[in-house]
């Protein structure tokens, strides 16, 4: 470094630290332009005539010195009078139509990239929510697009107004007097150090910004809605999270302090050196004066140019500096917009028609931790994407999907699925060889923790499968394959013989309706709830399914009926309500295929008994996958699937599992006799 000459060092530490601002990103970002173009063009006029008009007042001065006071020309007084206040005035309203172009078109980039954005990530899988906070969420969708509009609508307009008018000035000096125009542009060096300097330091600090906003956010997001905000207050820990807030926000503070700091030493640097440039033209232009008969008007117009050069140009190199740390704020949204969609549309995926609900599910391998897919915003506060991941034994390389280990870890083949008729306890789908429970009825541990493993099965139209098995099982897995919230690491599930993948979502999502363990509702009416999965329905249906779930009693008991704001995630209903409200929902919708995880695990018996009544009439004319977690949801089931860490151990009706005398007959004694006795007698 010692060795480096000056400029050298320049170079050097003007590379260091600062992102990629490569033509292609330039192109990116112009390309949202594009649609503007008329009004970009009207702006670039609006800015010559702005320019054009902030150099003729010096002119005035010179005139007004050098022509009208000597000769007494009070006509050429009333003439330059007047132009002095038409200048300002026709100058002001030429920049009032300039705000309302650069406003329009930065507010249309605005919502054209807010829109991009709420689009790709409306399309995400449920992996990439899973491993992404909403707060930064919020930061993309908020900061980092008001960042990048404001590369269009301020930091743009100011480079190309700062540089036509350094043009335009340096024109005008040239043509008053060589000499003086040459002394001034000496210290323009003096502007470029600071400049750089200055810019890399400042992106630094700005990703930073960003980067601490965002945990902020994060922060905010998570303790202030309701679920938050109740753990927070029955642990006790406001103290604390307030404290932990208090960190957060004091580290934003500061790195504002110090960007705003920054800013200012710059800006005192570079009225330094407008200071000494103007000191340098005052002296030699009077030299010239008392020496080689330039007039004060000369000296006057040229003061008055010096300004309109040292600001535009002080502007010009700080326009620079906010350029580069806007394309950071591009940067992160393109970064967004650039991460890949797990689950997409296969080119030429059609539509699901007439579907009958016949569910298959043939050899499906599943993990939610593949090394090989990127998920969350962890990577894109990079410049570059970063390198593949290797798998965390060693990078070995992952294991092949039809392959198990046994209790060795020696390979076994892939079960194959011999038959999909309901019959005996399958423990090898025909006759393959599979993993054995132990004497407990667990499954050995496989070398790596698939939470499904060559799982086959089928239902047929109209059938209810049971998904049974302790807890962590892979039963939810199977409920949430089957709308395509994931896609199976290998195998396939397919719907009446049609492959999910070459199926489109909107169909998918148009026949499978779900009740999730956890019910979310919208902090709005009862009726936008309901109406959320049938926009056009009537107050007919919505009552007749509000009466299949139990529910429209207790709505027209309410003051506001169906009116009523059920609050945040719906805090202001019970849970049994808010379940029954989902169930309601569901069955609006009136889907073909019905996936039901724990659906009345919140009710109490009352509503329970109903609710199962109503089931049984909503689930007769449709294809039913339920998590059972109830004796009467397992009696009722025309397929018992029992799961056991990701694989099928046993398949059957509830006798013929019994009979066997496997890790359903041991669930039953467990978990599902105890509940209900009574009616097995």
């Amino acid at each position: 470094m010692q060795d480096m000459g000056w400029w050298s060092y320049v170079k050097y530490d003007e590379q260091q630290d600062r992102p990629a601002i490569s033509g292609q990103l330039l192109r990116r970002v112009a390309g949202y332009g594009r649609p503007y173009l008329g009004r970009v063009a009207l702006m670039l006029g609006t800015i010559l005539a702005i320019t054009g008009l902030s150099l003729v007042p010096p002119l005035l001065y010179r005139a007004l010195i050098d022509l009208a006071l000597p000769a007494r020309d009070l006509a050429l007084l009333n003439l330059l009078a007047l132009g002095m206040i038409a200048i300002p005035i026709l100058n002001g309203l030429v920049g009032v139509y300039q705000r309302y172009l650069s406003a329009s078109i930065g507010e249309g980039i605005i919502f054209d990239l807010r829109c991009a954005l709420f689009e790709h990530l409306q399309r995400m899988s449920l992996r990439f929510f899973t491993h992404t906070k909403t707060g930064e969420l919020m930061a993309r969708l908020n900061n980092d697009v008001v960042g990048a509009q404001q590369a269009v609508s301020s930091t743009a307009v100011a480079l190309v107004s700062n540089l036509v008018a350094v043009v335009g000035t340096l024109a005008v000096m040239l043509s008053l007097d060589w000499r003086l125009t040459i002394a001034s542009v000496l210290i323009l060096p003096l502007f470029i150090l600071p400049a750089r300097r200055v810019g890399r330091v400042l992106r630094r600090i700005t990703r930073d910004s960003f980067r601490l906003n965002a945990q902020m956010n994060a922060l905010m997001n998570e303790t202030l809605n309701v679920s938050g905000a109740l753990l927070v207050k029955l642990f006790g820990r406001t103290t604390d999270e307030t404290r932990r807030f208090a960190q957060r926000a004091g580290r934003v503070r500061d790195i504002g302090i110090r960007q705003a700091l920054i800013g200012r030493w710059f800006f005192l640097g570079l009225g330094l050196v407008s200071a000494v440039g103007t000191a340098v033209v005052f002296w030699i232009g009077g030299w010239l004066v008392l020496h080689e008969g330039l007039t004060v008007g000369t000296i006057v117009a040229f003061s008055a140019y010096l300004t309109q050069l040292y600001g535009p140009l002080s502007a010009l190199t700080n326009a620079r500096v906010e350029f580069a740390t806007s394309l950071v704020s591009f940067e992160r949204v393109f970064e967004v917009l650039d991460l890949p969609r797990e689950v997409t549309d296969r080119p030429g995926a059609a539509a699901l028609r007439d579907v009958r609900g016949r569910v298959r599910f043939e050899d499906v391998w599943f993990t939610y931790e593949d090394p090989q897919r990127q998920v969350g915003l962890t990577e894109v506060s990079r410049w570059h994407w970063p390198g593949s991941t290797t798998l965390a034994d060693g990078g070995a390389g992952r294991r092949s999907p039809t392959a198990r280990a046994d209790d060795d870890g020696a390979s076994l083949p892939a079960a194959a699925d011999g038959g999909d008729g309901v019959g005996a306890p399958a423990t090898a789908e025909g006759g393959a060889a599979q993993d054995q429970p132990d004497g407990n009825g667990a499954v050995p541990a496989m070398e790596r923790r698939w939470a499904l493993a060559g799982i086959s099965f089928a239902v047929e139209p109209g059938q209810l499968a049971a998904l049974v098995g302790p807890s962590g099982a892979g039963k939810t897995t199977v409920t949430y394959l089957l709308p395509r919230l994931y896609d199976p690491s290998d195998g396939r599930i397919t719907i009446d013989g049609h492959d999910l993948r070459d199926a489109t979502l909107d169909s998918l999502a148009a026949h499978i309706g779900m009740v999730t363990q956890e019910t979310y509702l919208f902090h709005d009416t009862i009726r936008t709830n309901l109406l959320y999965a049938k926009p056009d329905a009537s107050d007919a249906e919505l009552e007749a399914a509000c009466r299949v779930a139990n529910l429209h009693d207790f709505i027209a008991s309410l003051p506001e009926g169906y009116e009523t704001i059920v609050g945040e995630r719906g805090y202001r209903l019970s849970g049994g309500e808010k379940q029954r409200l989902a169930i309601a929902r569901v069955v609006l919708k009136d889907p073909c295929i019905l996936v039901l995880d724990e659906a009345t695990s919140h009710l109490d018996s009352e509503s329970e008994a109903l609710i199962q009544a109503a089931l049984e009439r909503v689930m007769r004319v449709r294809t039913s996958l339920v998590i059972a977690h109830r004796l009467s949801t397992v009696l009722a089931a025309d397929v018992i699937l029992v799961l056991d860490q990701g694989r099928l151990v046993e398949r059957g009706t509830h006798a013929e599992l019994l009979a066997h005398g496997g890790l359903y007959a041991r669930l039953f004694e467990t978990q599902f006799r105890p509940a209900k006795v009574a009616p097995l007698d």
